[in-house]
């Protein structure tokens, strides 16, 4: 009997994330490369897809094949893209949906040509139909460069029914993020949001996956700075250290970076960055901040620098100095991997709507209720519970 096979599309497949996790699970399937960085590699579930049985697939504004792509990303060894090349050469991005309002610096021409968000969702929507043809699951996963700032509060983000009216309307408030969460949605197809974009994390589209028994989560991955902000947080504070400040600078020059040097979509990113510490220390650090760079030269291999001054007992003043010079998408691929696998798992056992147990692979987690649990620790054992049918 053949294995069960979970189909990922990708929305921002050619960029250097989406094709690191083409090449990883192909690498995996020929055995070329082990599992280190998969955080549930050693998680033997039934219902859990095997790394060997995902196929990758998805949007891309940018035409190239994966093989083309991964080259100018320059992420893999050579020897890792030799044994990768002839199978990225048979994924090729289908047209993606491009609106320089959300996104100005991020540009090609694999775009949809449909007049209006109803067509252009019924092109999205055609698109997982040809591709679950394929495979017994799909999920989609956002990985597209981040879009500006959205205005959360807009009315038309607080019901299903308003939002159907704006899509309806042509609204120039809905943004590319939002029409792939909804089409994704509206096709039964789990959502996960590994970007700062607004998307299914609005009232409305929740409300809509939990109509469609849809699992949702997000948003925007953990998995450098704030990663390791979240480990060190919760330690500082059952120390009782005081955080007086805490500085935190990146530098990265992937097409992430480039889109980051935007201010728009700038905000987004440092919105979700930003959100963690004061929840997990229970104060706020008035000089909490945080810093992002486009550096060209440095490609996919971003440097993240934190300072922190905290005060101890008799008022003492000491310093944490952390430097990660980290390989962004080879953190960030396996947890998108990690995420579809999770999303296909909660479908198939009739969950829907946000799932709070994938706050671990998230910067701003989506909840329920409430504000999100962000110590790491806490996080994780959220998540190994759940997958122990707690």
């Amino acid at each position: 009997m053949a294995n069960r096979v979970l189909g990922i599309a990708v929305v921002g497949v050619g960029g250097a994330v989406g094709t690191t996790m083409a090449a990883g699970v192909e690498l995996l399937r020929k055995g070329v490369i082990g599992k280190e960085g998969l955080p549930l590699a050693e998680i033997n579930l039934e219902g859990l897809t095997d790394y060997a049985d995902i196929r990758i697939a998805g949007w891309d504004l940018f035409p190239d094949h994966l093989a083309k792509a991964a080259e100018e990303h320059d992420v893999l060894t050579h020897k890792q893209f030799v044994a990768a090349e002839d199978s990225l050469k048979q994924i090729k991005p289908w047209p993606a949906v491009g609106d320089e309002r959300f996104l100005s610096l991020i540009d090609g021409d694999n775009k949809i040509s449909a007049k209006g968000h109803r067509a252009t969702i019924e092109r999205l929507r055609s698109d997982l139909r040809g591709f679950a043809g394929e495979c017994d699951s799909v999920v989609v996963i956002n990985l597209a460069s981040t879009e500006k700032l959205a205005v959360e509060g807009n009315e038309i983000f607080n019901t299903i029914e308003g939002f159907e009216k704006a899509l309806d309307g042509d609204s120039p408030d809905i943004s590319p993020a939002m029409l792939y969460a909804y089409a994704a949605i509206a096709e039964g197809v789990p959502y996960g949001n590994f970007t700062p974009s607004l998307a299914a994390d609005t009232p409305a589209l929740i409300e809509f996956a939990e109509m469609q028994g849809v699992p949702i989560a997000g948003k925007d991955g953990k998995t450098g700075q704030t990663f390791i902000k979240t480990v060190l947080a919760p330690a500082l504070r059952s120390r009782a250290l005081k955080v007086e400040g805490w500085y935190s600078t990146n530098i990265l020059g992937n097409r992430d970076g480039l889109a980051l040097s935007n201010e728009d979509s700038l905000a987004s990113k440092v919105k979700t960055k930003s959100s963690v510490l004061d929840d997990i220390l229970g104060y706020p650090v008035e000089d909490h901040i945080v810093d992002i760079r486009y550096y060209r030269p440095r490609g996919d291999n971003k440097e993240a620098w934190d300072n922190i001054d905290v005060r101890g007992f008799l008022g003492q003043a000491m310093q944490i100095k952390v430097n990660f010079l980290c390989k962004d998408s080879i953190l960030a691929a396996p947890l998108a991997i990690e995420i579809a696998r999770c999303l296909d798992l909660a479908k198939q056992q009739g969950e829907s709507g946000v799932q709070e147990q994938l706050s671990v692979f998230f910067k701003l987690p989506m909840m329920k209720t409430g504000r999100p649990v962000q110590a790491f620790h806490a996080q994780e054992e959220l998540l190994t519970r759940w997958l122990k049918g707690e």
